[in-house]
């Protein structure tokens, strides 16, 4: 029902967790090249534990292809740099959530895509910087399928 899309993902038990995620919601996961680990990296395999082969898991050369695979949908970039809460948002099935590599986030021309529909931001207390990525993942993707009555879920 939902895209999620790692640009550039860095720590393996961060998409390991990920993996699962998607696995259990029914969402496509997408990772974006270049990668900071193999995908048969131990801690990845270890996080996703046997949800591998129940996930739909895409790996995509450059940003470009991975948002041409995600097309029509909206994109949703999440990022510290929005006022907007990502819980504002009114979801429709096919969008696309866009997370930053761990620990910079997503880079500036990448949140100044002309494809990317807008940013949002995962409300936290002051002085924190941000939250795993895999969770943040996970809160936006329970958010958008909550609102489609958890579609396909039981």
């Amino acid at each position: 029902m939902f895209h999620v899309v790692f640009y550039s993902p860095r720590i393996p038990p961060n998409t390991g967790n990920a993996i699962r995620m998607t696995a259990c919601t029914g969402a496509t996961l997408h990772l974006v090249e270049p990668l900071g680990f193999e995908l048969t990296d131990a801690h990845l395999r270890r996080a996703g534990l046997d949800y591998h082969d129940l996930a739909h898991v895409v790996v995509h050369a450059d940003l470009d292809a991975a948002l041409a695979a995600v097309a029509p949908g909206r994109v949703y970039a999440f990022t510290a740099q929005s006022d907007r809460s990502f819980a504002d948002v009114a979801y429709d099935a096919g969008d696309a959530l866009l997370f930053g590599p761990e620990p910079t986030g997503l880079p500036a021309e990448v949140l100044a895509d002309p494809r990317v529909h807008d940013r949002l931001r995962i409300p936290m207390i002051d002085g924190v910087r941000s939250m795993n990525l895999s969770n943040s993942a996970a809160v936006a993707v329970y958010e958008a399928w909550r609102q489609h009555g958890y579609a396909g879920g039981r």
